[in-house]
C-alpha cells in the first residue's frame, strides 16, 4: 500500500483528494501547521505530522516515509515551499504532484472577453503578475531531472462540495457572499470574461490517476466545461432571489478581493483545454454544469 503525504490536507482541495485515495486503499498523511484537526483527521483515517511547510528537517523527515506528496496548500506562488519539497525530494526517484491555478492564463481583461482556449503545449507568455507562478511550475517540472517524478496540476474554477475538513470553494462561495451583501449578482465590468470549470470530485479523481499513471514532468490542465462570470452572477441572483445581476466597477473588485482577486479571479480570462488529461490518463469528468451547484 502506498503512503501519501498531503499538504494543504485540511483545505478543499486536499481534503477531498485524500479521501478519494483513502477509498483507494492509500495510507494517507497529512501535514498540518497545528493540533486543531488532529482529531478530525484520525476519525476519517488520516494521519498527521504537525510542522510548518517551511521547517526544512520536518519536511524531509515526513518525506523519508511516503511514496509521493501532493502539494495542495496554498501557495502556488510560494517559491520557498516548491523549493524545499523539490530539495528534500531530490535522487529519491519518488513522486510530487503540484497544484498550481489557472490564473496564469488571466491577460487583466477587466471583464472583457477572450475564449482562446490554452493547452499544455502552448509556450505560456504571462503577465508580469503572474510570471512568478509559471516560473514555479517550470521548476517543479524540470525537477523530473533530479530523479523525481514531478507533475504539475492547474486547476480552473473548482465548485461543488468538498469531501474533506473543508467543504467550500474560493470563487463562487466569495461572489455569492459579495452578491448577497449588494443585493444582486455581481459580475465586473462587461462580465464577459470566461473562466474553464470542473467539480472537486473530478479534480480529485485527476490527482489519483496522475498519481497512478503520470509520467515525470508532466502538466495537465483540468477543465470540464466554461462559463462567463455574467452568466454565474446572473444564476446566483436567481438562486438566491436577489435583484437581477449588475455590473459594478474593476476597482471594487480589488477593493473587495484583493489586486490579484479583483483582476484575475474575477475580471480576467481563464480557459484552457483538459484534452491531454482525457488522452494520457483516461481521465472522464462527470459532473458538466457549474449553474447546477450555485
Amino acid at each position: 500500500m502506498k503512503n501519501v503525504l498531503i499538504t494543504g490536507i485540511t483545505g478543499y482541495i486536499g481534503g477531498t483528494v485524500a479521501k478519494k485515495l483513502l477509498e483507494k486503499n492509500y495510507k494517507v498523511t497529512g501535514l498540518v501547521r497545528n493540533d486543531a484537526h488532529i482529531k478530525e483527521l484520525k476519525s476519517l483515517g488520516i494521519e498527521s505530522i504537525i510542522g510548518n511547510i517551511h521547517d526544512e528537517e520536518i519536511l524531509r523527515s515526513a518525506i523519508a516515509d511516503t511514496d509521493a506528496i501532493i502539494h495542495t496548500a496554498d501557495s502556488a506562488d510560494d517559491a520557498y515551499a516548491a523549493d524545499s519539497i523539490i530539495s528534500a525530494l531530490e535522487g529519491t526517484g519518488k513522486t510530487l504532484i503540484f497544484t498550481s491555478g489557472s490564473a496564469i492564463f488571466g491577460g487583466k481583461e477587466n471583464g472583457e472577453k477572450n475564449d482562446f482556449a490554452y493547452t499544455e503545449d502552448f509556450p505560456l507568455s504571462p503577465r508580469l503578475e503572474m510570471a512568478s507562478r509559471v516560473l514555479i511550475n517550470q521548476y517543479v517540472l524540470q525537477s523530473a531531472k533530479k530523479d523525481i517524478r514531478s507533475i504539475v496540476i492547474v486547476p480552473t474554477m473548482v465548485y461543488g462540495k468538498g469531501l474533506g475538513l473543508k467543504k467550500d470553494s474560493i470563487q463562487v462561495p466569495a461572489l455569492i457572499h459579495f452578491s448577497k451583501e449588494k443585493g444582486f449578482g455581481v459580475y465586473f465590468g462587461k462580465g464577459e470574461n470566461i473562466w474553464s470549470n470542473l467539480h472537486i470530485e473530478d479534480l480529485a479523481d485527476l490527482y489519483v490517476l496522475a498519481l497512478e499513471k503520470a509520467k515525470a514532468g508532466s502538466l495537465y490542465y483540468a477543465e470540464n466545461g466554461s462559463s462567463t462570470i455574467k452568466n454565474i452572477a446572473e444564476n446566483i441572483s436567481r438562486q438566491y432571489d436577489l435583484q437581477p445581476a449588475q455590473s459594478v466597477s474593476i476597482q471594487e473588485a480589488v477593493n473587495t478581493f484583493g489586486p490579484a482577486g479583483g483582476y484575475f479571479g474575477f475580471a480576467s480570462n481563464s480557459v484552457c483545454s483538459s484534452d491531454k488529461a482525457r488522452t494520457e490518463l483516461g481521465w472522464n469528468p462527470q459532473y458538466q454544469s457549474i449553474e447546477n451547484f450555485i
